[in-house]
């Protein structure tokens, strides 16, 4: 069989009906990932495959990193200064031992879908490639706009920092007729959580500063974070993103929260119980918020960071240096946070991702106490990172359906911090519909394209539509 034939991954007739009829034509709404609003505005060419695909100074794809080290290639050729034509060739000898990674599978689609490339990749092939992508990558049809238009991408949500001004969101949002989709912000306050920071005090003065809002407490922490809300509800911003790399909850009063406070921005030590108290109330605060803005909110959780610390000293976060986390509690603690919110009615639609599978049955089952208001308003999210393979789709997918309701998820998201990351949405619409396609052949599901084919589109694009509201009317 060719590799990734026109039926790749799809083992039913079915599943091959529900893909090329249905899920192929569908849109794509990106609503989240960390592609740099700045890049997009610029719209410049990449000089070649390399800056695009593996690293452009300190950014790029830390999933490729990681793999480079794993096959012994030097930093140099991975995130420094090493040739550009050396690191694709190290990257070609990597991709050559990396059968069964679905860094394969994504490497040769995107060469396939932006390149037309079907060549298999290895240090053989690596030469030719080079050149006819860097031929391709210098004409305009390779620019980032182009790139997603290509795709197509309806919306696209970066991450972004509360105190960010949105420069290019706004000046995206002025030519959004022309590029045919939208460039929308997504808040991303993890430096108002992660009090343990040296820099915590000088993020707060920041903040107060462009929130206009002194915060010398906690309830001008939120007035701050509230006005901040306002203005990226007045850009697009619908979503917001919270990383709980850990969580466990702890309720505290104002006094407790304004002294643990000035303690930190003081950089005095901090018992574990406060950074729990604090981290809790915050996180209750910013669930007020997204209800009161009618968001949806995003929780990923349990992830060890920046295990390496020397190469964190050195390089920073995002290096490739994180890893599942294992605090074994995580859900449970997360449900109490959810039983104290709904008891004053605060919990908003919110989207819940674990690092470590062994927490999607407890998530999932427990969102289903929460369910009210009229929608599905806890989903578990789409298999995440290390879980975003073949395997894990799967498994994310017959946990929803066998849990919830699948035909009402919301979805695929690249995650990523490359434009030619949107490939990944095939590859996850493809697991859908052979999962989908092994329900009906084993008797299962009807044997019925037209029920089925819509909730494969609802699943593939219509449910972002409606639920985020970023097509609606202002």
């Amino acid at each position: 069989m060719t590799l990734l034939n026109d039926d790749f991954l799809l083992t039913t007739p079915m599943a091959k009906k529900l893909f090329h009829d249905h899920a192929s034509k569908m849109p794509i709404i990106d609503y989240h990932c960390h592609l740099d609003p700045k890049e997009i505005y610029d719209n410049r060419n990449y000089d070649n495959i390399t800056r695009i695909w593996v690293n452009d100074g300190s950014v790029g794809d830390h999933y490729k990193w990681r793999l480079m080290r794993a096959n012994g290639v030097p930093e140099d050729l991975i995130t420094g200064d090493g040739d550009d034509y050396e690191k694709f060739i190290a990257w070609a000898g990597t991709i050559e031992k990396s059968l069964g990674n679905p860094l394969y599978e994504w490497t040769h689609l995107e060469l396939k879908r932006f390149f037309g490339i079907d060549d298999v990749f290895n240090k053989k092939s690596a030469p030719d490639i080079w050149k006819k992508a860097n031929e391709m990558l210098a004409t305009d049809d390779f620019k980032p706009r182009n790139l997603i238009k290509r795709m197509n991408v309806k919306a696209v949500c970066t991450t972004d920092d509360p105190a960010s001004d949105l420069k290019y969101h706004k000046l995206l949002k002025k030519e959004e007729a022309d590029n045919g989709f939208k460039v929308l912000p997504a808040m991303r306050p993890d430096k108002a959580l992660h009090l343990t920071d040296t820099t915590f005090g000088e993020y707060l003065d920041r903040l107060s500063a462009v929130s206009g809002v002194q915060i010398d407490s906690f309830k001008h922490l939120m007035a701050a974070l509230r006005q901040r809300f306002e203005y990226f509800n007045s850009v697009g911003g619908r979503l917001s993103d919270h990383g709980l790399n850990f969580f466990r909850f702890e309720k505290a009063s104002d006094d407790e929260l304004n002294d643990i406070i000035e303690r930190a921005c003081d950089n005095k030590p901090l018992s574990t119980s406060d950074i729990d108290k604090y981290q809790t109330m915050l996180v209750e605060g910013l669930m007020k918020l997204n209800k009161e803005f009618n968001w949806t909110m995003q929780f990923h959780m349990n992830v060890t960071r920046n295990a390496n610390k020397p190469m964190f000293k050195s390089f920073g976060p995002d290096g490739g240096f994180d890893s599942m986390g294992t605090q074994p509690d995580i859900a449970q603690e997360f449900m109490k946070l959810l039983i104290d919110m709904q008891t004053e009615n605060e919990i908003p639609r919110t989207i819940l991702y674990s690092l470590n599978p062994n927490d999607w049955m407890e998530l999932a089952t427990g969102m289903g106490d929460f369910q009210q208001d009229g929608v599905q308003k806890l989903q578990l999210g789409a298999a995440w990172w290390f879980n975003d393979t073949f395997d894990g789709m799967k498994r994310q997918l017959t946990i929803m359906a066998e849990q919830s309701l699948l035909p009402n998820f919301v979805g695929m998201l690249t995650d990523s911090r490359s434009f030619l990351s949107y490939p990944r949405h095939e590859y996850f619409r493809r697991v859908l519909c052979n999962v989908i396609g092994e329900w009906v052949e084993r008797g299962q599901a009807p044997d019925d394209e037209d029920y089925l084919g819509q909730i494969v589109e609802d699943i593939s694009y219509n449910n972002a539509y409606n639920q985020f509201g970023f097509f609606n009317k202002d």
